[in-house]
């Protein structure tokens, strides 16, 4: 291939979730739509049935590269992106969408870069993620599958996250190949598509793009980790060990499952006796909220052994004595560290 077919632009599409944060909105947007339409034909938004003005203040934006689908109602992070991801496919039909939420943007410079960027063998592209003060973003690390390669079984044995996460200086090199990646800056090929569908929005929030990525690698998809592509994730992490709020623990814990059935095959029930004691000492960061955190985990350890994949929102809710869903996109908390952080850690 010449280094000119290399660098021809091929059509890109972004896709974002967005709910009750319009002013990280309106920095992704202004961020996103600088790029002239060589290197992004159209912005979809999701609305996941914001109540702070961001549908009237979407509604008001000039741009025609804008598209909003404003949802009836909070479909979660999984459910936004499933149906932002299906009509960027019918609208546009691009060679490539980059998907992110409402608290992440390409930084300066970076949509260019995957345009030049050599994509052969590609099926999808990870960006180098960092909070806004340049430190890697922890969440939105990229990974292999440790039950896949034996040196990130054994490193993951041995040092936990460490084992199968990307090192440091892989934000150095020239990038390497990845099995697990993060909705955040992850650019999906048509041909990624193909091959592994949709996320599941009946998932609402946390792993889906855990269990996209890694049902597209097991499909024989490629996905590469590009340091020279860069985004910037504008969010808190998660304080004290607390899920807030409290029902959030339920799609964590059962998203998980799915995700280490997957990545686990025949040494899921071996992995999944390590797994339970580590999550029942979340207890002691719940004081006071011991027996709804035990209620919620146990439905989710049922729901995740059975394979169920659509629990009601509401449902969830009460389980949590909980009414209202929470304050940040796809229904997820601020502070929460759902986005990405999907790779098996336990």
């Amino acid at each position: 291939m010449s280094e000119e077919q290399i660098r021809e632009p091929q059509s890109l599409v972004a896709v974002v979730v967005t709910y009750n944060r319009l002013d990280k909105l309106r920095a992704v947007l202004a961020r996103l739509l600088e790029s002239p339409q060589a290197e992004l034909q159209a912005v979809v938004v999701i609305d996941n049935a914001s109540t702070d003005g961001t549908g009237a203040w979407l509604a008001a934006q000039p741009d025609p590269r804008l598209v909003v689908m404003t949802s009836a109602e909070n479909l979660g992070g999984a459910g936004g992106f499933e149906t932002g991801m299906r009509l960027a496919s019918e609208r546009f039909d691009p060679d490539w969408m980059v998907v992110m939420d409402d608290d992440a943007r390409p930084a300066p410079g970076a949509l260019a870069a995957f345009h030049a960027a050599d994509k052969t063998g590609c099926d999808a592209v990870a960006a180098a993620v960092y909070f806004p003060d340049g430190r890697i973003c922890e969440m939105n690390r990229p990974s292999r599958n440790p039950f896949w390669h034996g040196g990130a079984f054994l490193g993951t044995l041995l040092r936990g996250r460490g084992g199968f996460h990307i090192a440091p200086d892989d934000y150095r090199g020239e990038g390497r190949w990845v099995d697990v990646a993060s909705f955040v800056g992850l650019f999906v090929s048509r041909a990624a598509i193909g091959l592994a569908g949709y996320p599941d929005g009946r998932l609402f929030v946390y792993g889906e793009d855990g269990i996209f990525t890694l049902a597209l690698s097991k499909a024989g998809g490629r996905i590469r980790f590009a340091p020279a592509i860069a985004f910037e994730h504008d969010c808190s992490t998660l304080q004290g060990g607390q899920f807030r709020p409290l029902w959030k623990v339920y799609y964590y814990h059962r998203n998980l499952l799915f995700l280490y059935r997957m990545a686990a095959g025949r040494l899921f029930w071996p992995a999944l006796l390590m797994v339970l004691p580590k999550w029942l000492l979340k207890l002691c960061h719940h004081p006071g909220e011991r027996i709804t955190f035990l209620r919620l985990l146990g439905r989710a350890v049922a729901d995740g052994l059975r394979g169920r994949a659509h629990r009601p929102h509401g449902e969830v809710l009460a389980l949590a004595g909980a009414a209202l869903p929470g304050d940040s996109p796809g229904g997820e908390p601020s502070g929460s560290e759902s986005r990405g952080d999907s790779a098996p850690s336990g």
